[in-house]
């Protein structure tokens, strides 16, 4: 499934449903949370649809949400890309695991300028959301960028207005380049902006930075790419130019230890490494631990193993990173332990 282009994209990606009930007999999973894999879950779901008949009806309506209706119990299962702490999962009788890594890329629309062709790096970024650089021809992005021409204009800064993982992302990015971001902003799904104007979901930022001269936002790379947005390369934590890719974006996630992460807790920005993106996360999905409707959890455990199994190459298409199979394993086999019937057997054999 390709994503559609500017003004179809907000309204599409804004819930889909995939295999409805439509179908008799046919099983149905419910989901909600991050738009970071909504390309992903949309490409994964119509295939799985085709080949078992069991739809999955999955809203994009940012990780906040997300984590809300799965704490509330209203959906199969929630998805972030804030990873919840160990603590927190135990507290709330919730189980954790994540599906594929990705980035986020600073987005931007200046004419004349194609994409990759700008670099930032991260002190810069944060100056800019910060609102302490505020013209495309200010010294620390010309100093940059001397080959560049950068027009006098102003600088419209679009950020997400909604509870988001991407936000986690991209703030606690900046929270580790920029001492002044750390202090006055912070990371978290939602946060104070200094500046700019938000918008919903990454379709949002997306639709916005498309429709602005001189604007710059952040979006998952699959919207930037789908949708042939002018993405910025970045300076990395060695100091290396990268592009995003995803190359750049496996570099980052190389140094994940999933094995000793409790709750598959990882956070992969700022990465070190010549060929890592600095920008980069996993996402991950919450499951309770005694699911109220078994038997829908375990047709969501379904479709997640079938995704590992026969997902990867459409994960690498829309430029996700498949997670390695030794991670998958430990993951599968996770399932077996934590989540379980009312009976304290497992729900999958």
């Amino acid at each position: 499934m390709r994503i559609p282009s500017n003004a179809q994209i907000s309204v599409a990606a804004a819930v889909f449903l995939v295999g409805a009930a439509c179908f008799a007999g046919a099983a149905e999973i419910s989901g909600a949370g991050a738009t970071f894999p909504y390309p992903l879950y949309a490409k994964w779901a119509d295939a799985y649809k085709k080949e078992t008949n069991t739809g999955l009806n999955y809203q994009s309506i940012g990780s906040g949400g997300g984590i809300k209706q799965i704490k509330a119990k209203t959906v199969t299962f929630g998805a972030t890309d804030m990873p919840l702490k160990p603590e927190e999962l135990k507290k709330e009788g919730l189980v954790q695991f994540p599906t594929v890594t990705g980035g986020d890329v600073p987005v931007v629309h200046l004419d004349g300028v194609n994409p990759g062709e700008l670099v930032l790096d991260g002190p810069t970024l944060a100056s800019i959301f910060l609102g302490e650089v505020t013209s495309w021809d200010d010294h620390s992005i010309q100093k940059l960028n001397p080959k560049v021409k950068l027009p006098s204009q102003p600088i419209a800064v679009v950020h997400r207005s909604d509870g988001s993982g991407t936000t986690f992302i991209f703030t606690d990015y900046l929270s580790k380049v920029s001492a002044g971001w750390k202090s006055k902003v912070g990371a978290s799904t939602a946060v104070e902006w200094p500046t700019g104007i938000g918008a919903k979901g990454n379709e949002g930022v997306a639709n916005n930075v498309l429709q602005t001269n001189g604007a710059i936002g952040y979006v998952e790379y699959a919207y930037a790419k789908q949708n042939k947005m002018t993405y910025t390369d970045m300076i990395n934590k060695d100091g290396k130019r990268v592009a995003p890719s995803a190359q750049s974006f496996q570099a980052a996630a190389a140094n994940a230890d999933w094995a000793n992460a409790p709750g598959f807790y990882q956070i992969l920005t700022d990465q070190p490494g010549a060929n890592s993106w600095p920008i980069a996360g996993a996402t991950f999905i919450l499951m309770p631990a005694t699911p109220p409707d078994p038997a829908a959890a375990a047709e969501a455990l379904k479709f997640f193993r079938w995704a590992y199994a026969k997902g990867d190459k459409m994960a690498e298409d829309l430029d996700y990173v498949p997670l390695p199979r030794e991670v998958k394993d430990l993951i599968e086999k996770s399932w077996a332990k934590q989540i379980k019937g009312a009976d304290g057997k497992p729900l999958l054999d």
